[in-house]
Order: C-alpha cells, then structure tokens, then sequence
C-alpha cells in the first residue's frame, strides 16, 4: 500500500503484539473507539479502514460508531457483523464455542510452544497452500505466546457469545443496523475454513447504502493477503483507486 502511494497503517488491536493487554475492553464499542482514536492521533480526519477476521469486525464496527473516522470499509473474510453467526462454518461455531470455558483454551494456545495456534492457521486455510510456511508459522505462535495475548485475544470471542443474552449485546446489535453508507469491498476466500464465503455474497437489504463489491478468491481459504498476497494486493488497489480522492 505504501509504495502504491498510500498513508499505510498496520495497527495491532487491544491485546495484540505491541498493543496494550488491559484486563477489559475487548467488546466492539471501546474497539471502535480504539481505532478512531488512532485515526486522530495520526492527524488525520478519516481513513480507509481495512481489517482481516475480527478486525474486519471492528471495521464494520467502527463504520457504524464512529462513522466520522471512516471513509470507506475493506472486510476481509469477516461478514457484517449482524450475519456472523449465520455465516460461520459448523467447525468454527464448535471452536468459538469451545473458546467460552475458563483457562483451558488459553492454556491450549501456549502449550508445545504454540503448535495449536499453527493447526488453527491451516485449518482455516485452504487445503494443500504453502500458508503457513515455518516463517509465518512461528511469527504468528511468537506474537500469540507474549502473557496475556492468548487471553486477550479470546475474550473478543467471549464477549461476542456472551453478550447475546446481555443488555450491552443488544444494543451493539439495535446500533449495527443503522446502515453502513460508506463503499465498502468484502473479500472472501471460496475455501475458507472459518467462514461460508457463498452465504457472504447477500447482505439483507438495508444494512449498507454505499456502494457494495464483493470478491471471493477461489483459491484461497481464510487468510487471502497471507495466501495470496500479490492477488489480493491489486484487488485493494484496485477498489482504492475507484474511491473518491
């Protein structure tokens, strides 16, 4: 993105790499604040927010809460928020299921020196690629392995299951119905382990007003820029390049 001529920003989110670990803030209201509080803290007014995963779900997030930071929305195999659920393969409804117990999902992430945080990336990835190589295997176990990120990067999924029945999950979800107005590109990868990329291709009317384009990469599972990384980064370029100056 940089050397294409764009302000590039790679932002950990709470919890992650080089971010703060705070004992809370993991819902998707102090995220969004998070993100637009970067925005601002760079000088600038507003931003292409683009994330992959959970981080596309704060991008959609942020879009609706705090809508000024956001010019446009790049959700990279992450449905609207709003079709999650309905968008998850059977295996990751059981994985995020099992994520909601005390100590033992954590406990599993850093044992064998992170070997599962591996399974999980090819897993998700699809059948037969080269992601992920030993480089990438052992940067993503590394970062994952830092006290408290495994933590941290399990509550996200904690407080998505556990607010359904909350005060605070029903309003996130009366608040991510206002419509998303700004363009927005989704990418999916027909393989994906995670997500159903063919059930992602229709929205519900009414939940984004701004101009919709939606790819599925058919070779690739749920990490597209890690999978296809030179596909995937003329997509963004090109999607960029149409968006107003």
């Amino acid at each position: 993105m940089a050397a294409a001529g764009y302000r590039a920003v790679a932002m950990d989110l709470r919890g992650y790499g080089a971010s703060d670990k705070t004992p809370r803030g993991y819902d998707p209201f102090t995220v969004a604040a998070d993100v637009s509080g970067v925005v601002r803290s760079l000088g600038a007014t507003d931003a292409v927010i683009v994330g992959h995963g959970w981080g596309g779900f704060v991008a959609w997030s942020t879009a609706v809460l705090a809508p000024k930071q956001v010019r446009a929305v790049g959700a990279v195999s992450a449905p609207h928020p709003l079709m999650l659920m309905r968008t998850a393969q059977p295996r990751a409804v059981a994985q995020v299921g099992w994520f909601q117990l005390p100590i033992l999902p954590e406990r599993r992430l850093l044992a064998h020196d992170g070997i599962h945080i591996e399974r999980l990336l090819r897993d998700w990835s699809a059948p037969g690629g080269s992601f992920p190589d030993a480089e990438a295997s052992r940067r993503y176990r590394a970062a994952l392995q830092v006290w408290p990120a495994p933590h941290c990067a399990l509550e996200y999924h904690r407080w998505f299951v556990r607010s359904r029945l909350r005060a605070d999950g029903r309003r996130y979800s009366a608040r991510m119905r206002t419509p998303v107005a700004v363009p927005v590109l989704q990418v999916h990868g027909a393989l994906d382990g995670a997500v159903n990329a063919a059930s992602t291709a229709t929205t519900p009317p009414g939940l984004i007003t701004g101009e919709l384009r939606h790819a599925v990469l058919t070779k690739a599972g749920h990490f597209p820029h890690e999978e296809l990384p030179e596909q995937f980064n003329k997509l963004l370029l090109d999607w960029l390049a149409g968006l107003e100056p």
